[in-house]
């Protein structure tokens, strides 16, 4: 079955430590962080404090996705805040080689993000040096999108990649994901479902978890 990792930057942020507790009682597998710069895209979420906060509600992962420019000088204070992971968009980093080293050698765990436009041909020279890819299926930057329908040929196209390269680098979709799309995309090649608003618009966000969790099983 998928991993689950609920965006909370859909999250009630007047009651952060109670979608904290729900998450905790769940069945998702890691809390999603997005962290956003105003610059890389055209909103702003928040910084390694809110991370700080949030990593005391849990020992679940906290998987921190930084769509911001010059990552590495933020990196440090995202692993200080309490980051498990750490993914850098490929189209945010020139060197990015050196941000992959940087993420582990501050004991993290190594992802590249990619937008919608950018070719999973772009990954082939850094896919054996990374634990995840986050495909965007919708334009960073807000919240609500809908799925974009050509990321399924993408995921099928990381899978191969990752097959035929050795990797061993997880698949994680970022963005409209819903418990009516992702038996599709777990079936595609998928490993991570993050979802937003499919998990905290919710009338029972647990339930939602559970079957986004369970689309895993129709996969043959």
């Amino acid at each position: 079955m998928p991993l689950i990792a609920p965006s909370l930057l859909f999250a009630d942020f007047l009651h952060l430590e109670r979608d904290c507790k729900m998450l905790n009682e769940s069945d998702a597998d890691w809390f999603h962080l997005d962290v956003m710069d105003g610059r890389f895209v055209p909103n702003i979420s928040f910084g390694p404090m809110v991370v700080d906060f949030i990593r005391k509600t849990t020992k679940k992962v906290c998987d921190v996705h930084l769509m911001i420019v010059e990552p590495e000088k933020y990196t440090e204070a995202f692993k200080n805040a309490g980051a498990d992971h750490v993914s850098v968009h490929i189209e945010a980093c020139p060197h990015l080689h050196r941000n992959i080293q940087q993420i582990k050698s501050l004991g993290m765990k190594a992802g590249v993000a990619i937008n919608p436009h950018t070719p999973i041909s772009e990954l082939k020279e850094i896919i054996r040096d990374i634990e995840q890819v986050i495909v965007m299926s919708v334009n960073p930057g807000f919240g609500g999108q809908k799925f974009i329908p050509h990321t399924i040929e993408k995921i099928r196209q990381l899978r191969k990649l990752i097959t035929e390269s050795g990797s061993k680098a997880l698949i994680e979709i970022d963005g409209g994901v819903t418990v009516d799309n992702a038996s599709e995309i777990v079936n595609a090649g998928a490993d991570v479902l993050v979802a937003g608003n499919a998990v905290f618009k919710s009338s029972d966000p647990e339930e939602s978890i559970k079957k986004l969790k369970q689309s895993g099983q129709s996969v043959a």
